[in-house]
C-alpha cells in the first residue's frame, strides 16, 4: 500500500461523478492504492445532478429499473436495492421515478466510501471556477478562493442549462421568462389561469408540460419541427443484431442502409424499435467513420428524427401526455417565435407563421445547451483557452481517447484529465445514459488507479 495517497479531484456530484467516485473507492480496495478523491459540488447531496433531483413521481426513468444498476457485472443492484426500499412496488421491467434513482446513487456512493481500504473520500461543497498546471499535475481554484491540488481530475460536470440565445431580448428581460425550467423553484409561482408556451418538444418538454397541464390552463408547445419522442415499448423487445455499415461510404448511404435495416427489423419482430435498440453496440463506430462534414450534415439534417426515435419516454409517461393532448389541456405543434412583447399579467408571443398567443409564461424547453464553446462555465472557459482541453469539430464536448482521457490543444503536452458523459458527445455521439455512463466511469478509474499504482511504484 503506499504511504502518501494520490490526490484525485472528481469536479461534478451528479451521476457521472457518484458512479466514478464509487469506482475509484471500490478499485482503490482492491488494488491496495491509497486515493484522496475529492468530490467537488455545491449540491446538497451527491448522485442527483439535474436529472435525478427531481421530487415529482411522474418524472419516470426512460429505461427500465433492470438496466439501471450503477455496476455492468452487478446487474441487479438497482432492483435488489427497490426491493429492500420499496418491497413489492416495482419490478425490473419498471420505469421508476427518476428521484429513487437519485437516492440508490447516493447510497451507492455512501457504500463505497464505507468499505474497507485505503480510499478516502471528502465532500467539497464549492465550485471549481479555474484550473492550471501545477508540477505533473493541476491546481483546481474554488469559487470561494481556495485552491486544491490533485494527482488526477475528472470532469463530471454534465449537461449545461439551455441555451437562450433564440429569445428575442424583450422576452429574455421578462420576467415571465423561464431560462432553465430545471433550475430550483423555476416552476413555483407560474400564474395559474393563464396558458404557458414550452419551447421545444423534446423529453424536457413532456416533463414540463405534465407538471403544468391542468384544468383552466393549456400548455402550448412549440419548436421548429413540431416532433415529440416516441414511447418505449410497453413490454419487452426481442434483440437483433446490428447492421454491417461502413461509415466511410458517407452519410446518403449510411442513412439508407440504417433505414432499410430499421424497415426489415419491423417486418420480422413487429417492431421499429428492435432496429434502433440494435443500433447501440455500433452507433459509435458509424459515428466516428463519419467525416466531419457528414457529422455536422447529421447534425442539421438527421438529429431531430433520431433523437425522437432513440430517446424515448416512459410507457406511463406517454400515455399521459397523450391523454393530457386529447383532452386539450396540452398541443404540440411546429413552430418558432419572431417577438414577444410584455403585456399584463403576461407575454404576447407571435409566431413566424403568423399566429399570436397570449400566456402566463415561456419555459425554455430546448434541452442542454449544446455547444460547449458558448456555455457561461468558467471552467470550460479556462480549460479552452489555456490549451489544457480542446472541443471538438462540432463543439460538442471535449476531445479524448478512447477512455475518456481529455486531449490538449495542438503542440501541449496531456494533463491528468478525463472526462465522461455529457462531455464526450463529440466523439461518441451517445453518450448520456447511465449504461455507457457506468462503462466510462470503470474505464476512468481504472486508467486512474493503473496511473496512481504506476507512481507508487
Amino acid at each position: 500500500m503506499t504511504e502518501n495517497p494520490r490526490r484525485i479531484a472528481v469536479v461534478g456530484a451528479g451521476a457521472s461523478g457518484a458512479l466514478t467516485t464509487a469506482q475509484l473507492l471500490r478499485r482503490a480496495a482492491r488494488a491496495g492504492i491509497a486515493l484522496d478523491v475529492r468530490l467537488i459540488d455545491r449540491a446538497p447531496a451527491p448522485g442527483r445532478g439535474t436529472a435525478y433531483a427531481t421530487t415529482a413521481d411522474q418524472h419516470l426513468l426512460n429505461v427500465p429499473a433492470g438496466r439501471m444498476s450503477a455496476f455492468a457485472e452487478e446487474p441487479d443492484d438497482f432492483v435488489d436495492w427497490l426491493a429492500r426500499h420499496a418491497p413489492g412496488a416495482h419490478s425490473a421491467a419498471d420505469h421508476v421515478p427518476r428521484r429513487l434513482y437519485g437516492a440508490y446513487l447516493g447510497d451507492v456512493l455512501a457504500t463505497a466510501a464505507a468499505r474497507s481500504g485505503p480510499g478516502r473520500l471528502h465532500r467539497v461543497n464549492d465550485r471549481v471556477v479555474a484550473a492550471r498546471r501545477s508540477g505533473p499535475g493541476l491546481s483546481l481554484r474554488l469559487g470561494t478562493g481556495r485552491r486544491l491540488d490533485a494527482d488526477a481530475v475528472v470532469l463530471a460536470l454534465g449537461t449545461f442549462p439551455p441555451d437562450s440565445a433564440w429569445a428575442p431580448a424583450r422576452l429574455r428581460r421578462s420576467p415571465r421568462f423561464v431560462a432553465d425550467p430545471w433550475a430550483p423553484g423555476a416552476l413555483d409561482g407560474l400564474p395559474e389561469q393563464h396558458d404557458v408556451l414550452l419551447v421545444g418538444t423534446g423529453l424536457t418538454m413532456i416533463d414540463v408540460a405534465l407538471a403544468l397541464a391542468r384544468p383552466g390552463r393549456r400548455v402550448h408547445a412549440v419548436s421548429r419541427h413540431g416532433l415529440v419522442p416516441l414511447p418505449h415499448a410497453a413490454t419487452a423487445l426481442p434483440a437483433a443484431r446490428p447492421p454491417d455499415v461502413d461509415p466511410a461510404a458517407g452519410l446518403p448511404r449510411v442513412r439508407r442502409a440504417l433505414l432499410a435495416h430499421v424497415s426489415a427489423c419491423r417486418r420480422t419482430h413487429g417492431d421499429w424499435r428492435v432496429g434502433i435498440d440494435s443500433l447501440r453496440p455500433v452507433t459509435a463506430a458509424l459515428w466516428q467513420g463519419l467525416s466531419p462534414t457528414d457529422r455536422a450534415r447529421f447534425q442539421t439534417d438527421d438529429r431531430r428524427l433520431w433523437d425522437v426515435h432513440r430517446h424515448r419516454a416512459a410507457p406511463a409517461t406517454a400515455r399521459a401526455f397523450a391523454a393530457a393532448a386529447a383532452d386539450g389541456r396540452i398541443s404540440v405543434g411546429p413552430g418558432d417565435i419572431a417577438d414577444a412583447t410584455p403585456v399584463q399579467d403576461g407575454v404576447r408571443v407571435r409566431l413566424h407563421d403568423g399566429r399570436s398567443l397570449t400566456v402566463g409564461a415561456v419555459v425554455n424547453c430546448t434541452g442542454p445547451s449544446a455547444d460547449l464553446r458558448r456555455v457561461p462555465d468558467p471552467l470550460v472557459a479556462v480549460l479552452l483557452g489555456a490549451g489544457l482541453a480542446e472541443a471538438d469539430d462540432l463543439g460538442q464536448g471535449f476531445r479524448t481517447d478512447a477512455r475518456g482521457r481529455v486531449r490538449p490543444a495542438a503542440g501541449a503536452p496531456a494533463a491528468p484529465l478525463w472526462t465522461l458523459g455529457a462531455l464526450r458527445r463529440g466523439s461518441l455521439l451517445e453518450s448520456t445514459a447511465i449504461p455507457e455512463i457506468r462503462g466510462q466511469a470503470r474505464e476512468v478509474a481504472e486508467d486512474i488507479v493503473a496511473t496512481a499504482d504506476l507512481m507508487s511504484a
